[in-house]
């Protein structure tokens, strides 16, 4: 099995080096802080995508610049607690039928009570706005990882059938730290799935490189189906 997730590592390599890292998001339009900062050029540090992406690197930005990245993040994960602890708020969250002018005042009302800073609740007031407060668990998990990026770090979990022998581990925590650049500090997370039935799966930022069997596997079995054509 150790040999099997031996000969993944420079399949690994090869992915990672040849996926294109994309430009980077622009700032988007809506500024989420009171105030404008000082004017500044902000790229996020990992290309996110879908509603929470974006979301997670406008917040992200506005942040940067309003110099509260650490407080920001700090208020959204209390906030995420505080969910896990009342079923009723989490559902209020979810419920999409909740008037917008009562979720925007919910959300005021709560921000003022928990204390949070300006460019919190001008996000969170948005997002009801928006009617995405649904979001806000992967919004608050993109942003934490933005967060952590932004201190030069990356968090990749990486999914195998047996434990990631230390030879190997250390091989792919360098191909990592090959590809996000020089000074980046990579931290992997190992997870253990017998139901991927060898190989590995890698996921960093929103990004997932399959090379497990199982999939493998399937792709073979679509391929298989397809009628063959003389």
């Amino acid at each position: 099995m150790a040999g099997r997730i031996r000969s993944t590592v420079p399949l690994v390599r090869k992915a990672l080096s040849s996926d294109s890292r994309s430009a980077l998001f622009s700032e988007l339009s809506r500024n989420y802080a009171t105030a404008p900062a000082k004017e500044q050029k902000v790229k996020v540090p990992v290309t996110m995508y879908g509603v929470s992406g974006n979301y997670a690197s406008a917040l992200y930005i506005a942040a940067v610049k309003a110099n509260t990245l650490e407080k920001v993040e700090s208020e959204l994960l209390d906030l995420i607690e505080a969910s896990k602890t009342s079923p009723k708020f989490s559902q209020f969250m979810k419920d999409l039928s909740v008037p917008t002018d009562t979720r925007v005042k919910a959300m005021t009302d709560i921000s003022g009570q928990a204390k949070f800073g300006d460019l919190t609740k001008n996000f969170l007031v948005v997002l009801a706005e928006n009617g995405r407060l649904k979001h806000i668990n992967a919004i608050a998990k993109r942003f934490a990882e933005l967060t952590l990026a932004h201190k030069g770090e990356l968090k990749a979990t990486v999914t195998t059938v047996i434990p990631l022998p230390p030879d190997e581990e250390k091989e792919l925590k360098e191909t990592l730290q090959e590809v996000m650049g020089k000074g980046k500090k990579v931290n992997i997370e190992q997870k253990i799935d017998p139901t991927i039935l060898g190989g590995l799966v890698i996921e960093f930022g929103q990004k997932v490189f399959d090379m497990s069997i199982r999939t493998r596997a399937r792709q073979m079995e679509r391929l298989l189906k397809e009628p063959i054509n003389f």
